[in-house]
């Protein structure tokens, strides 16, 4: 069966206090916050998650959401877990002060959005689109639409979704045809059917806003033709309370290989009335604010799912015995076992250098405003969310494989890791999304100065190492610097295909490339603050024990990656 969820806090008092060498909360909030409010914070919300939402989990996995009289009902317990986390302030917490909230900071949002999402990652997907949405009328919205919508979203009264992708426009977004016409009473009337909608329809909270991407009569083809509008599940009263049905119409839920507890709804939209948020044909301009706060979000749940993943698989391998184990007395444990220790050296470390990169994306979105630190934030978004995803389909398979034949059988409840894991790299843009992004607009738009930053950032660190006289800085400190090299001679390929096949056909190694060498720097933050210790303990001894792991089993990726980026698009 399922292990408890035990929430990583000592990892993030450590990532707030000493792994970027200061407090680096206070320096995010200029001391609104400091990494002690951070810790108090994520440890509430992990006991939260762990006594609310953990046990959910099983639960929704097995039950799943279903579709009744036309109505999405939701697992046994979620409706009260929802009212539970509206009433406990998470909602409320993480949304900005500009929206009502109480405006925590990205460093700690990204240890909260671990932590829902690795206690119960098909809940936390709720969260999340609200949360986006949240985000995106804060940006765009008129004042009528934020007294409206954006007050009952910020108090958690309501939730949000995103809707995009019909049955012709996935990616594409330019081939939407779903339909918004202006009615005499400044409403508009939207008309079309929209596919994949997450938490699309439920029945644990009062109303449900969508947000729709929708062309207008007249506009232009393509994407330049989209306008983004409100359109609620039920509409408000004068007072503002939910009211009569609109004419959105829930026609199915699919049948999912995972994330059984989220309801992806495919939802009709038949004259339904909606409100213009933004101008019209600005629709993208608004919505992907919402997808770049999802984007994030994927990297803190691969992060999560990882993590819950590896904790189960820890704690199997510490309780199985199978055989004798080299070097070790009998009735050792299969974690003794040099192949399984290695597995799970593997995800462990790799799960740091994502939760890490998390807490420093999340720090470089704080100071974006003060230090100029938005480009190499607008930057690091899609190598996290690609990254980490692929990364954690990996790890959630390592979990199976340190079962054995147990992990196959779904009543150890791993294999429901690996299932929720798979869309991850898939939805809010697929990799190579994420991976054109970055080379087509912040790599060869800017003729590499961004990349050419992360590397002499990356440099420094390994400038620190090598003051140290440790057999573990050293090594370090040399495969960090053989990285770089490798990936600076990558980042040289790829300007030099320029806007071509030969580029796009490598972007998605060129992605994995930048995020395997991040982990490799998070982890060489964290030999540098623990060798800075006066005395050390166990703790310290295990961080240097997984950055040495990280160097010489995952960092040599890099090479690997640099080869392939410098064949370009091979026919």
């Amino acid at each position: 069966m399922a292990s408890d969820y035990i929430p990583p806090v000592d990892d993030y008092a450590f990532l707030f206090g000493e792994a970027f060498g200061l407090d680096l909360v206070t320096r995010g909030t200029g001391g609104a916050f400091s990494a002690d409010d951070a810790t108090e914070i994520i440890a509430g919300a992990g006991e939260f998650a762990a006594s609310v939402l953990a046990p959910l989990e099983t639960v929704g996995d097995r039950e799943g959401a279903r579709l009744a009289d036309g109505q999405v009902r939701l697992p046994d317990g979620f409706a009260e877990a929802y009212r539970a986390f509206v009433e406990a302030g998470w909602v409320t917490a993480e949304a900005p002060e500009t929206a009502g909230g109480d405006g925590l900071p990205g460093s700690i949002r990204a240890g909260l959005g671990e932590l829902w999402n690795g206690s119960n990652a098909a809940f936390a997907l709720c969260w999340l689109l609200t949360a986006g949405q949240i985000h995106a009328l804060d940006a765009v919205a008129s004042d009528e639409i934020r007294e409206t919508y954006l007050t009952k979203l910020v108090s958690g009264q309501w939730t949000g979704t995103m809707n995009l992708t019909e049955p012709d426009a996935g990616t594409d977004l330019g081939a939407i045809r779903t339909m918004a016409t202006p009615r005499d009473d400044g409403s508009w009337g939207v008309s079309g059917q929209k596919i994949f909608i997450t938490w699309g329809d439920h029945d644990v909270a009062e109303n449900i806003v969508h947000l729709v991407l929708a062309r207008t009569p007249d506009a232009p083809a393509g994407a330049k033709g989209l306008s983004l509008f409100v359109v609620p599940k039920l509409l408000p009263e004068a007072d503002g309370t939910p009211g009569e049905r609109n004419a959105v119409t829930t026609v199915a839920i699919e049948h999912k290989l995972g994330i059984h507890g989220s309801p992806t709804c495919v939802l009709a939209y038949e004259d339904a009335t909606g409100h213009l948020v933004g101008e019209v044909g600005g629709g993208l301009a608004g919505m992907f604010v919402m997808m770049n706060s999802a984007r994030a979000g994927m990297g803190f749940q691969a992060t999560g799912i990882s993590d819950r993943a590896y904790q189960q698989a820890a704690a199997y391998a510490a309780g199985r015995l199978q055989g004798p184990v080299m070097d070790r007395p009998a009735g050792a444990p299969i974690a003794e076992h040099p192949d399984v220790r290695r597995l799970l050296l593997s995800m462990q470390s790799r799960i740091f250098a994502m939760r890490a990169l998390g807490v420093y994306l999340g720090d470089l979105f704080d100071r974006a405003d003060t230090d100029g630190t938005g480009t190499l934030a607008e930057f690091l978004v899609p190598v996290l969310k690609g990254w980490a995803t692929e990364d954690a389909v990996a790890i959630t398979s390592d979990a199976i494989q340190v079962h054995g034949g147990m992990g196959f059988i779904e009543e150890t409840g791993v294999a429901q890791h690996y299932r929720d894991a798979r869309i991850m790299p898939i939805y809010e843009g697929t990799t190579a999304i994420q991976s054109n992004d970055l080379i087509g607009r912040k790599v060869i738009r800017d003729g590499g100065a961004t990349a050419e930053a992360l590397f002499a950032e990356i440099e420094s660190t390994v400038e620190s190492l090598r003051g140290f006289g440790d057999v573990v800085a050293t090594r370090t400190a040399d495969r960090l610097e053989r990285a770089v090299a490798a990936a600076r001679a990558a980042t040289t390929s790829l300007l030099g295909f320029g806007q071509t096949r030969d580029a796009y056909g490598v972007s998605v190694p060129y992605l994995m490339l930048l995020g395997t060498l991040a982990g490799g720097w998070m982890h060489a933050l964290a030999v540098v603050a623990v060798l800075g210790h006066e005395t050390s303990d166990a703790t310290d001894a295990a961080r240097l024990v997984s950055a040495d792991f990280y160097g010489a089993h995952h960092l040599p990726r890099v090479h690997m990656l640099a080869e392939t980026v410098a064949a370009g698009e091979v026919a």
